[in-house]
Parts: structure tokens; C-alpha cells; sequence
């Protein structure tokens, strides 16, 4: 066993492995194809093939009408900003958001808000999941863009996006909704259809894919403000010299995560039964987040009353178990979860929380394991 190579990793809400069909997939354009894929000679025309097929696979999986509504950018983060402050920034609409959503776009809804643009943040109720009606209510003439992601990545509490996007659209036609559904693409059907949503953010890193590429699907008619400027690639929206490798190494992974959804279901779903029986009959006063919740199968969020999760998390990464906290260190400094805080946890109880998140490489028998774990821990611990 080595640092790197924990016996159970235990993260991939944060990063899975990177699946060896992406890694393949890359292999050319990280050498022989090395051409910068806007040039018109012959080597980067190579580069330019690569990517627009590319672009058309990733557009066929999301059911998209033409490839280039998908834009590629550096990653989920990007396309989150993109997906939010394009359309307020280039109609000067507001922005209707969830106090859960990743600080992507909580972040980007803060900024606009510097700039003038009216921001609503709604609340969730204890199991974290919004109000559709609340949310459409919130929406008005002066609204650009409603933000409410598929899946939350702390919780994996997931949220109605295709019954607010109905409604929204219905009281609003002109208003759009984006969803960051970076989570939820590895066990769940992430389409235009099943989401109804108008833009679309997806993360490379989180589906088997490398790190540093992402994307947002966006039809081309959506007028977006680029967040990037520069050189006017990806038609006018995103500038920048493109990643080839690293969007070939995407897509791929995509489609693997795509033809994988019915095993990864049956593999990961068995794991986290079983982490969570064993851990209730093994640890009687356990609270698991959000249980009545629809979530995603591969995200078990938990906490132990007395028992903090940083302290834990130390005594697990020792037996060679990566899990994570639902805090975030900033400046040293380890914060409440704002996720956590917004479904109405006091702080001593927010502090607690663990996230235990399995992926492609989960065995079904690693619930049992990692449950195992975590009893040791907290035995030496109380």
C-alpha cells in the first residue's frame, strides 16, 4: 500500500480514476497529433478533425440538435461560470439559484450581483431539496438564467430540474435553466430530454476522463457573454488554444460511463447498502443525510454525534481509506459546509459530516470494507 494507492479509495465525488479507454483515446494528440486544431495547414487540420468528431459523439450523447451546441471549455468550474453569467451578463438579467449548488455558481451568482444584476438564492428544505414552485416564484420579466444542479455533489440529494425547468419556462419562456449535472452523468440519464434544461455543465474528472476539460451544452442560439476573451474559438464563446488530448480523453470516458450505468448501478448500489447496513446495526446513533431523499446511489453522506470528521478522516486516510468531509479548507482555515448549514444543521452537527463517494472501480464487497473502517476508527475514538 502507498500514499497514492489507498487500499479503498473512497472519492470520486471529488475524482475517479481516469478509465483506460480516455487514456488510450488520448495517446496520439499527446504526441505524434500536436497540432493547434484552429490553424489550416495540414497538421492542424488532424487536430481539428479530432475535435469535431469529438464534439459530435459528446453532442449525440446528450441528444443535442447539432454539435456545436456543445462548447468545450477547461472544466466544470468554467462551464458553471459560463452557463450562469452568459446570459445575465449579455442580456443584464438576474440570476434565480439554490443555496446548495457548488460554489461555481454561487460564486459567479455573487459577482453579477457586484455588477448590478439582482440574485435570489432560495432555501432547501432538511433533506436539502428545493421548492420547485418556490423556485419558479422566484422568477420574473427581469430573470436571464434559473441555476439548480441535478445532483448535489456533498449530499447526492437530487434535485426536480426537469419540473422546474417546465414550470419556469411555462410562467417565463424567455427566461433559460442551467443545471450542473457534473455528479450525476456517471448513474443517472443526463440528456436534454430527461433535464429539460437549456445549458448543461459536465466536468471531464468526474466521469473517467482527465482533469482540466469540461463542457456546456448551449444551443447556438443562446446568446452568452464569453467569460473567456481572446482568439473567438468555439464559435465566438469560449477563446482559448484547445485541448485536444484532453477532450478526446472526455468524450471517451463519456461514452464508457454511458454503456457502464447498468453494472456501475448494480456494483456501486450494492456497495453503499451495505455500507450503510453495517454501519447502522454497528453504530446505533449514525445519522445518514438526506436517507428519504431521491439521491445519487454512489454518495453516502454521514454523521457520528461527538465524533469530528476531520479527526476521523485523519484515522481513515492511516488505514488507507480516502473518504471526504463535507467542510472545505480555505486559507487553513476548515469551514461549515454551506450545504450543510443551508438544510438547517447547527455547526457542532455540520461539522461531522463524512462523505463516502464510490465510482467505476468500487467492488460491490467495498461497502462492507469501508464500514469496517469507520467502526475502527470511531471504537478508538469514543
Amino acid at each position: 500500500m502507498s500514499d497514492a494507492n489507498p487500499t479503498l479509495y473512497l472519492d470520486h465525488a471529488a475524482t475517479t480514476p481516469m478509465r483506460p479507454e480516455a487514456r488510450d483515446a488520448m495517446s496520439p494528440y499527446l504526441a505524434d497529433v500536436f497540432g493547434n486544431p484552429s490553424g489550416m495547414h495540414a497538421v492542424s487540420r488532424l487536430a481539428k478533425a479530432a475535435l469535431e468528431d469529438a464534439r459530435e459523439r459528446a453532442a449525440s450523447l446528450l441528444g443535442a440538435a447539432h454539435p456545436l451546441d456543445v462548447i468545450f471549455t477547461g472544466g466544470g468550474t468554467e462551464s458553471d461560470n459560463l452557463g450562469v453569467a452568459g446570459p445575465s451578463l449579455a442580456s443584464g438579467g438576474g440570476v434565480v439559484t439554490t443555496a446548495v449548488e457548488h460554489e461555481a455558481v454561487l460564486e459567479t451568482a455573487a459577482f453579477l450581483g457586484r455588477l448590478g444584476r439582482s440574485v435570489t438564492v432560495i432555501g432547501v428544505d432538511e433533506a436539502g431539496v428545493v421548492d420547485p414552485s418556490e423556485m419558479v416564484d422566484a422568477v420574473d420579466s427581469d430573470t436571464a438564467v434559473v441555476s439548480v444542479m441535478a445532483a448535489n455533489n456533498e449530499t447526492g440529494v437530487l434535485q426536480p430540474v426537469s419540473e422546474i425547468s417546465s414550470a419556469a419556462r411555462a410562467a417565463h419562456p424567455e427566461v433559460l435553466v442551467h443545471t450542473d449535472a457534473v455528479q450525476a452523468f456517471v448513474s443517472e440519464e443526463v440528456t436534454i430530454a430527461s433535464l429539460g434544461a437549456d445549458l448543461i455543465t459536465l466536468a471531464s474528472h468526474k466521469v473517467g476522463g482527465p482533469k482540466g476539460v469540461g463542457l456546456l451544452y448551449a444551443e447556438r442560439g443562446i446568446v452568452l457573454e464569453p467569460v473567456l476573451h481572446g482568439g473567438g474559438q468555439e464559435i465566438g464563446r469560449r477563446s482559448g488554444t484547445h485541448n485536444v488530448a484532453g477532450i478526446v480523453g472526455m468524450v471517451a470516458a463519456m461514452e464508457v460511463a454511458a454503456k457502464d450505468r447498468d453494472r456501475f448501478r448494480s456494483d456501486v448500489g450494492a456497495a453503499r447498502a451495505g455500507f450503510e447496513q453495517r454501519l447502522s446495526s454497528t453504530i446505533p446513533d449514525v445519522v445518514f443525510t438526506s436517507p428519504v431523499a431521491r439521491r445519487l446511489l454512489q454518495h453516502s453522506h454521514f454523521m457520528i454525534p461527538g465524533i469530528d470528521a476531520e479527526t476521523l478522516l485523519i484515522r481513515l486516510d492511516a488505514l488507507g481509506v480516502a473518504a471526504a468531509s463535507g467542510s472545505a479548507c480555505q486559507s487553513g482555515a476548515v469551514e461549515v459546509s454551506h450545504v450543510l448549514s443551508a438544510m438547517g444543521l447547527e455547526e457542532q452537527a455540520a461539522r461531522s459530516g463524512v462523505r463516502v463517494s464510490f465510482g467505476w472501480t468500487s467492488r460491490p464487497t467495498d461497502g462492507d470494507l469501508a464500514a469496517d473502517a469507520v467502526v475502527e476508527c470511531v471504537e478508538a475514538l469514543r
